[in-house]
């Protein structure tokens, strides 16, 4: 592997931190990577592209800042250059992440604030989703529901999801700790318990459902719209 290609694997790697808030899904695998430019002096170029024209500009201004700042904070890299193209609001978002400028300030008079509290409703719905991912095999293997009120992390069997719920958790503040409940709210981090239940099973199926259909749908909006392989997508499928 040449220096080169060890530089922007370096750069990819980092951009894999970077995920679609509403999918939950790293914008590397989901083909958002149009490009990734690399130079011996270690100047980054990326480019980003979206499922549509219109895609919701504060999803998009999250997804630029968060790939500036993984790609800046890397040792060996001098500059970034990170821009959204074909989009009706790139002008902004890009400017806006090139000054640090935040999206109050960048859509200033449209805006009503920054998103944290955005990141955090995207989260939660994250860690709904997780909790089904990891009580669905539970639950077909035959244990009984009530039995998931007294599980704890520690007790729950080890599993990729179970992993990716526990990191979710972790960016809420949520307790990832082996004696944490496995159900909580993740608004409160209480645990559920009770006839709450059959709803919160029901609300994190929901989440995860829907997740993953509108995954299916920006993936195949892409597809047709670029009808290209993303970078960092190809070294998905090696």
């Amino acid at each position: 592997m040449t220096a080169a290609v060890a530089e922007r694997s370096r750069v990819l790697n980092a951009l894999d931190a970077v995920r679609d808030p509403e999918l939950d899904e790293p914008i590397t695998t989901l083909g958002f990577v149009s490009s990734c430019v690399v130079s011996a002096a270690g100047d980054v170029v990326v480019r980003l592209r979206l499922p549509t024209y219109f895609c919701a500009p504060n999803f998009a201004f999250l997804m630029v800042a968060d790939a500036y700042d993984v790609v800046s904070a890397l040792p060996e890299v001098r500059s970034a250059d990170i821009a959204l193209e074909d989009h009706f609001a790139s002008a902004e978002i890009n400017a806006g992440v090139a000054a640090r400028a935040g999206f109050a300030v960048s859509f200033a008079g449209e805006a009503l604030g920054e998103l944290d509290e955005l990141r955090r409703t995207f989260l939660s719905k994250a860690v709904l989703a997780g909790t089904d991912q990891v009580c669905r095999p539970l639950l077909a293997a035959g244990l009984d529901p009530a039995a998931l009120t007294t599980m704890t992390l520690g007790q729950t069997p080890p599993s990729a999801q179970l992993d990716r719920l526990c990191r979710r958790r972790a960016e809420l503040g949520l307790r990832t700790d082996p004696a944490a409940p496995l159900l909580v709210d993740p608004g409160t981090g209480d645990p559920i318990t009770g006839a709450a239940v059959s709803l919160h099973l029901s609300k994190a199926r929901t989440s995860r459902v829907g997740i993953e259909a509108n995954t299916g749908i920006c993936r195949g909006m892409l597809r047709h719209r670029y009808g290209t392989t993303g970078a960092g997508e190809e070294e998905d499928e090696e």
